[in-house]
């Protein structure tokens, strides 16, 4: 086998974070990409989930919500925010996988293993520091990023969203810290939960115009993502960044049941194409894709085989 760059983090674990059915965040998305990796050889190194430990959590989230999550896991009854994230059997540990995960990713990358590494079972932006929300339990971003600074000492970190709904639970969290760089390409919030991430949001105090949000109509199909794509290009080219993490979700794709978008895969693919040659000249190449929304099974299969084929290229 050849040594690679790239590297995505997949196992039995990795099916554990699904919402009974028939919530639209359930374990069919998950088992179509298993299928289609089972049917297909990849030289891409596969490295199996780790989960996080109850400290690593507590990087972002509060410990008072921490072990509400611990609590409603065991009993899997109630829900964990108003109404879109419920509990269920053995939620935490589930959700602890996917931070685990990412954090593991940001390791391998770190450590010189990999210069990129992919985790499909990632991207939970919607959580906020002390509740759910938007069927994200613990938000692995919040985390990672919190991991990063501890760490590794790495503070200026640029953090790509492309996932149809806007990353809330990333940007308002982030909202006043110059140190991360945000550039979110989704819905506009007219037509979408959460309904935020106008454009006119850039950031508050020091850290204004660290942020930059592009909303789409309904409707957007492959030129606008690619013309939001030269926006962030441009953006990222005037910062100094160490890290780049990128929450890829593929419920911008054409025939998301919940969302209004319309890329192609080929769209799609261009645009984490692009982003692995802006992290090359940013940040030496280091970067964590998280796989992200998307609630068509078929979507969800053909975006992430489309990044694994990206990865194979590139090695």
């Amino acid at each position: 086998m050849k040594n690679t760059e790239s590297s995505f983090i997949w196992g039995e674990e990795s099916l554990l974070y699904s919402f009974p059915e028939p919530h639209p965040m359930n374990r069919r998305r998950l088992e179509s990409f298993k299928e289609e990796l089972e049917r297909r050889d990849t030289f891409i190194k596969r490295e199996t989930p780790q989960i996080s430990s109850y400290d690593d959590l507590l990087l972002f989230q509060t410990k008072e919500y921490v072990d509400f999550v611990i609590e409603k896991s065991k009993t899997g009854e109630g829900y964990l925010d108003y109404g879109d994230t419920p509990a269920f059997l053995g939620c935490y540990e589930a959700a602890s996988y996917v931070v685990g995960s990412s954090l593991k990713g940001i390791d391998l990358i770190m450590d010189g293993k990999y210069k990129r590494v992919f985790v499909p079972m990632a991207g939970l932006h919607h959580a906020r520091r002390n509740t759910a929300a938007g069927f994200c339990i613990f938000n692995d971003i919040g985390v990672g990023i919190e991991y990063l600074r501890r760490n590794y000492n790495i503070q200026d970190i640029l953090y790509i969203d492309i996932d149809a709904h806007h990353g809330d639970g990333v940007f308002y969290e982030y909202v006043e810290d110059p140190h991360l760089y945000i550039a979110d390409v989704h819905e506009d919030g007219r037509f979408l939960y959460p309904g935020t991430g106008k454009r006119n949001e850039r950031g508050k105090g020091n850290a204004f115009g660290t942020k930059l949000n592009i909303p789409l109509l309904p409707g957007a199909s492959d030129d606008e993502l690619l013309l939001a794509l030269e926006e962030i290009k441009n953006f990222a080219w005037e910062i100094k960044v160490d890290f780049v993490i990128l929450q890829a979700g593929v419920d911008g794709l054409s025939g998301d049941p919940i969302t209004h978008l319309n890329y192609s895969v080929e769209g799609y693919g261009r645009f984490i194409k692009e982003v692995i040659d802006l992290s090359n000249m940013v940040c030496n190449g280091k970067l964590l894709i998280l796989g992200g929304g998307g609630y068509n099974p078929e979507n969800t299969k053909r975006g992430w085989i489309k990044i694994i084929e990206i990865l194979e290229k590139e090695d």
